[in-house]
């Protein structure tokens, strides 16, 4: 019999934390002397790791048609394929310094990828009957966290007229929807265990916002950004607070949605600072940047473990002989 086994959308979350990170060193680079090929050599892993994703996301689909149907129906889950085309924009980022051509096909490819199936899921949830208890953080994915990051890409190769637009959507997204994932959070049941860590995706709006608008302007940013940042701070603690809560559910690779929300808030500081900003940010900037690599580290270590005792990857499926009969 064959054992099946199939990759989660949600692990392309690992992307966006990697090149986070790679972003926090290039940052870094400029601001504080680092040795530049420590940011490209995180770049370089987030890369390969995106493209062994993409390859066995496609696997997915051809071998494992059922699984992948039965994730793309899921309330929760099927948010999670956003994160497809957006780390695909993702990589144009990634590749600037080195392959600019490439790059922009990235941003093209996982823009319009990003487009249609936002659209395509939002436009879905608005025809309402969704149980309550199904709102958590992760429904950001396919418009906020998209937008911000098809904006990010389109300012760092030099397309800021398109990166205004989809920045301008991911912040209207945001303010729509935070309060309604806040209403659920504060008057419906609590989260189940397993899904608390995706509460770190709570972190990223306001500073992946904050990268969005530093990408596509230049000079030091307004004083509504840095108010902004402010807000994501807050974020922080609050999942400081939250973290004996949440970590009643053992490590697992949905921890990764704190990561790419944490090396944006780091490395936002550190744009920032670069850029004229100077006291609480600046002096915030190197903390945080400590903070974020060493939270990274155990997170990365985290999931190595995993994947060495084989428990990275949901259980097994056993293949059928006999055709699933489908139900309604």
């Amino acid at each position: 019999m064959l054992l099946r086994r199939s990759i989660p959308a949600s692990f392309f979350g690992m992307v966006l934390g990697l090149v986070g990170l790679g972003g926090n060193w290039r940052n870094a680079a400029r601001l504080w002397g680092v040795p530049p090929a420590i940011g490209e050599t995180i770049m370089a892993v987030a890369f390969v790791v995106w493209a062994v994703l993409i390859l066995s996301y496609a696997v997915k689909w051809l071998g494992h048609r059922d699984a992948a149907l039965e994730e793309a129906k899921h309330p929760v889950q099927c948010c999670f394929i956003g994160l497809v085309p957006s780390t695909t924009a993702l990589m144009g980022v990634v590749l600037a310094p080195h392959a600019h051509a490439l790059a922009v096909v990235a941003l093209i490819v996982g823009g319009a990828g990003h487009v249609l199936f936002s659209i395509w899921r939002v436009g879905d949830m608005l025809q309402g009957g969704r149980e309550v208890t199904t709102v958590t953080p992760v429904i950001y994915l396919p418009s906020v966290a998209g937008n911000f990051i098809t904006a990010i890409t389109a300012g760092t190769l030099g397309y800021p007229s398109w990166g205004v637009l989809f920045f301008g959507a991911g912040v209207f997204a945001w303010l729509a929807l935070e309060s309604v994932i806040v209403n659920r959070l504060f008057h419906a049941q609590a989260l189940p265990v397993a899904l608390r860590p995706t509460l770190g995706i709570q972190l990223a709006p306001p500073v992946v916002a904050v990268a969005a608008w530093l990408a596509n302007t230049e000079g030091a940013p307004e004083l509504l950004v840095q108010a902004a940042w402010g807000y994501g701070l807050v974020q922080l603690f609050l999942m400081i607070r939250l973290l004996p809560w949440i970590m009643q559910q053992p490590f697992a690779p949905s921890y990764w949605a704190f990561t790419f929300g944490l090396t944006a808030l780091s490395g936002t500081a550190i744009g920032m600072t670069s850029r004229g900003v100077t006291g609480a940010i600046a002096e915030l900037a190197p903390v945080l940047f400590v903070i974020t690599n060493v939270a990274l580290a155990i997170i990365i270590i985290g999931t190595v473990i995993r994947a060495a005792q084989d428990k990275l990857l949901p259980p097994a499926v056993v293949a059928q002989s006999a055709p699933v009969q489908a139900t309604k």
